[in-house]
């Protein structure tokens, strides 16, 4: 990831804030041997108006139904846990929301797939995937009862962008986001695939909007926090970018070319080292997950892009009397202070190389 987000508060937030209130204290205690009924949510008042609407109301919505029967239906598998196998779930729930523990790959964390419940209580597994794998859908968010209550999406994302004002996509670098002045929006991509993983699905430090190559073309339902398996057949754990980290850092990039002929550049003709090393694993975890060796190798060998840039140089600058090293100059200073206008960090990397095997 080129940069982080800003996290930006919003009443959508209140939606986890519901989950997080239907697991601890209605699922986690249902063991108790309370009979399913909305007086199980008087501890939060609008959830509890949200329950009975959709528990009892004749004018509910079948969505709403369903969401109400989900809850209940978890509530009755819960209900002959034992102690340890309700702290294990408070442990594999916690650890599914700490998110930004989870992209750091910290030890003390439980992560927990569908696969992982699924081992010990294969009926538990199946409700919670049914349950939370429609979560996150315009069908439940956009109904009134519950709209009235968190507010709606196309809010957030419109709060969203005018905080996080970049315009491009910080998965790629190369892509623009839909903004504040247009009537679409961009998809939030689950970072942590909600096919795969419960809890998390309207966690919305668990979703972040991507541009429409990033989380449709290559990132689809790839899973960032462990490896493609190896031909033992484990997946390991792995580090990858938290996407609303505080702490600044940035990445470098080197490309090295291996011939003069940029109008036949192949990208087998091309290298790219990634830096720094201290961020070695996640740089690389960022690159499997997003598929950006080959996009920006792509990126250097078509002919608006890479092939374009060196007539900027060779041509364009030199008509003006101006020579190539001055044009690096520029572009360096453009870079440092607009990195992602039309892809100035991509655009000094590639001219610094074709520099360095004397093209110009």
């Amino acid at each position: 990831m080129l940069f982080p987000y800003t996290y930006v508060p919003h009443q959508m937030d209140k939606m986890q804030a519901f989950i997080d209130f239907i697991f601890h204290e209605v699922w986690c205690k249902a063991p108790i041997g309370l009979v399913f009924h909305p007086d199980l949510f008087e501890g939060n008042p609008d959830l509890k108006a949200v329950m009975s609407e959709f528990g009892f109301s004749s004018q509910a919505a079948e969505r709403g139904k369903t969401f109400y029967n989900d809850v209940k239906a978890i509530y009755e598998l819960f209900a002959p846990l034992l102690v340890n196998e309700i702290d294990q779930f408070k442990q594999w729930y916690q650890g599914n929301n700490d998110i930004e523990k989870v992209c750091a790959n910290t030890p003390t964390v439980e992560l927990a797939r569908y696969a992982d419940i699924a081992a010990t209580h294969s009926d538990l597994s199946d409700q919670l995937a049914s349950f939370f794998k429609g979560l996150y859908s315009q069908s439940l968010l956009g109904l009134v009862t519950l709209k009235e209550k968190i507010g709606d999406i196309d809010d957030h994302y419109k709060t969203f962008v005018q905080i996080n004002k970049s315009g491009k996509c910080p998965f790629c670098g190369i892509n623009d986001l839909l903004g504040e002045y247009q009537s679409k929006r961009d998809a939030y991509d689950h970072y942590l695939p909600k096919a795969l993983y419960p809890f998390n699905s309207v966690n919305f430090k668990n979703l972040v909007p991507a541009c429409h190559q990033c989380n449709s073309s290559y990132k689809t339902s790839k899973n960032p926090a462990y490896t493609s398996k190896d031909p033992a057949g484990a997946a390991q754990r792995r580090a990858v970018f938290y996407p609303y980290t505080a702490v600044p850092y940035a990445i470098e990039l080197q490309v090295t070319l291996q011939h003069h002929d940029i109008a036949n550049l192949k990208p087998a003709n091309i290298n790219l080292l990634f830096g720094p090393a201290t961020l070695e694993e996640k740089i690389d975890t960022w690159k499997d997950v997003y598929g950006i060796e080959e996009r920006y190798k792509a990126k250097f060998c078509r002919e608006n892009d890479g092939q374009y840039w060196l007539t900027q140089v060779l041509d364009e600058w030199q008509e003006d009397g101006r020579q190539p090293t001055d044009f690096l100059k520029t572009l360096a200073r453009q870079t440092q202070s607009q990195p992602y206008a039309e892809c100035n960090f991509l655009k000094k990397a590639f001219l610094e190389a074709c520099q360095q095997i004397g093209v110009f």
